[in-house]
């Protein structure tokens, strides 16, 4: 299976084997343009990759003294450099990944699992009409009824099924929905086409190791596609996604710039701001800033990860703390990468205001061109 594994991913673009036919097309690079829903909650399948993004943090069962657990069920759509003219049923012409991860500070390491299959087969499937994407039984879908969304994922010792409930219109970020990741007068095509839906409402059943908990919570969903995600000398990115307890969303994330050898330079930065009724704020690079706080190594990857950050936007200043320091998720099998996902708190003034993730890529290793 790893080996298959790894197969798919070289398909993906990341480096090609030889019985891999190149295509003779460019992917398209994204483009300023007005989102369309319910069409643009569907996938993107000419871009060379495309994630949902879902995370939250549930509360603890009502007179429980268990902890909260932060939750991720992420689906990605790769389109591999494959010939589109290739009539091969077994050309992998695009590619599902998935990933699935509970933190649970009473274990106090990540469980998580990934799945990877070409579409086709019965076995995986993505809709270009609305969000609908499944392999191998785990699945992500959007009533188009009621915008609500349900996610399963059944892994070896857990299981996780959810329903998630928009509370907030989409939230376009960048410009409209075209978000730069690179500075506005760099000749880097690096772009994406996202959006948000923060404060989603969070019904879930989560199942580990044959203990039955129902949690409910607070979620957020990213749905992002491109075909140059990263400028070539980005070393990775920090991210971050928090629900605030007043009904705000903040967005912040930077791109780190890889020549200079150190992780705490900055590249590119933008951050936004929406909050109930008001207009969505957005934040140039020079307003955005993070510092590291606290760094915890893995004793898997030895990678140095700072899981506690202060962001600044503009004249506010927040601080993240994880829910706890062992938050990596191990994808090297399949989207080729290590990286910490992290269900943390946002405090400001020193007070908890909110809560969400924290995502820090690069710091394991170069990150691959495609994601």
């Amino acid at each position: 299976m790893n080996r298959l594994r790894r197969r798919l991913l070289l398909a993906a673009g990341i480096g090609p084997p030889a019985w891999i036919a190149r295509a003779a097309f460019d992917y398209p690079r994204v483009e300023p343009h007005q989102l369309e829903f319910p069409r643009d909650f569907g996938a993107h399948p000419d871009y060379r990759i495309e994630w949902w993004y879902l995370t939250g943090l549930l509360d603890a069962p009502r007179g429980s003294q268990r902890p909260r657990l932060g939750i991720q069920l992420t689906f990605f759509r790769a389109r591999p450099p494959i010939d589109p003219a290739n009539p091969s049923q077994f050309a992998a012409h695009q590619l599902v990944l998935a990933h699935a991860a509970i933190a649970d500070p009473l274990r106090g390491a990540l469980l998580h699992e990934e799945r990877i299959a070409r579409v086709g087969f019965g076995i995986a499937a993505v809709s270009a009409v609305d969000t609908e994407i499944e392999i191998d039984r785990w699945r992500l879908a959007r009533d188009p009824a009621h915008g609500v969304y349900r996610g399963r994922a059944q892994a070896a010792q857990f299981t996780l099924e959810l329903i998630a409930t928009p509370t907030q219109a989409p939230l376009l970020q960048g410009e409209h929905g075209f978000s730069r990741k690179a500075p506005y007068d760099s000749a880097s095509a690096a772009a994406s086409i996202y959006y948000s839906e923060p404060q989603l409402v969070l019904q879930a059943q989560v199942s580990v190791d044959g203990d039955d908990q129902t949690r409910t919570g607070r979620g957020w969903l990213d749905h992002e596609w491109t075909s140059t995600l990263l400028p070539p000398h980005a070393a990775g990115w920090d991210w971050a996604g928090f629900n605030l307890d007043d009904g705000t969303a903040l967005t912040a994330f930077r791109i780190r710039h890889a020549a200079t050898g150190s992780h705490d330079e900055s590249w590119f930065a933008y951050a936004s701001l929406r909050a109930p009724g008001r207009p969505l704020r957005t934040f140039a690079p020079s307003q955005v800033r993070f510092e590291p706080l606290q760094n915890w190594t893995s004793p898997r990857t030895r990678a140095s990860y700072p899981v506690a950050q202060r962001i600044l936007v503009g004249a506010r200043r927040f601080e993240t703390r994880p829910l706890m320091p062992d938050q990596e998720l191990d994808a090297r099998t399949s989207s080729g990468i290590a990286y910490w996902e992290g269900a943390s708190d946002l405090l400001e003034d020193g007070r908890t205001i909110g809560r969400g993730y924290l995502e820090l890529t690069g710091y394991a290793g170069p990150v691959p061109g495609s994601l």
